[in-house]
């Protein structure tokens, strides 16, 4: 990181985020994503990034799943990309919000049929009584959809992460990183570098 980084936060997170789709082996937009229950039990997993901007980092899943339960009812979480050889991440919080039908549409009919099928057929988060039950739920859904375009279930959607603190973090010899964190400020935003 330089002495004289970006007023825009995504802008250098569109920068590293180039570097990370030349180095990374998979898997580039490979993000965990910390959520809460309302009465703060944490919880992280991996999830897929599918649109950044100005407006903030968007992903996709099944609302009814333990994430999508825990978005909707608690609407704040974190993110951390980890791009290993690059040894850099970037980490972001902020408020949650949902994407419109419109984007959510949009995205659902850009996925490889068989990932639509599969967003119908699984009951994500849910007890799976066998790998059976969830293949014959998959052939169900196929043959329900075996003509024309597979809906999105109503059931998946996308959410925004609206970040209001953004940190980059480049590794440094002798554990001496760089840290970078980007905080808003009104409709713009702030920098401070941190120790490592």
């Amino acid at each position: 990181m330089a002495d004289e980084d970006p007023q825009d936060p995504f802008s250098l997170f569109d920068d590293w985020f180039s570097d990370a789709k030349e180095a990374e082996p998979n898997d580039p937009n490979a993000m965990a994503l910390a959520t809460a229950t309302p009465d703060g039990r944490p919880s992280v997993r991996m999830v897929l990034l599918k649109a950044a901007d100005s407006g903030g980092f968007v992903f996709y899943t099944n609302y009814e799943s333990r994430k999508g339960r825990e978005l909707l009812a608690n609407c704040q979480a974190g993110l951390l990309f980890h791009w290993k050889s690059l040894r850099r991440q970037v980490r972001a919080v902020g408020d949650i919000e949902t994407v419109t039908e419109e984007e959510a549409d949009a995205y659902f009919r850009s996925r490889a049929r068989g990932s639509q099928i599969g967003a119908w057929a699984s009951k994500q988060s849910e007890v799976l009584e066998s790998r059976y039950e969830l293949e014959k739920r998959v052939a169900q859904v196929a043959a329900k959809h075996a003509l024309g375009k597979v809906p999105r279930p109503p059931h998946w959607l996308g959410f925004r992460l609206i970040p209001d603190e953004i940190e980059f973090w480049k590794d440094g010899r002798f554990r001496l990183h760089d840290r970078l964190v980007y905080r808003r400020d009104g409709s713009g935003w702030r920098t401070e570098k941190l120790y490592p």
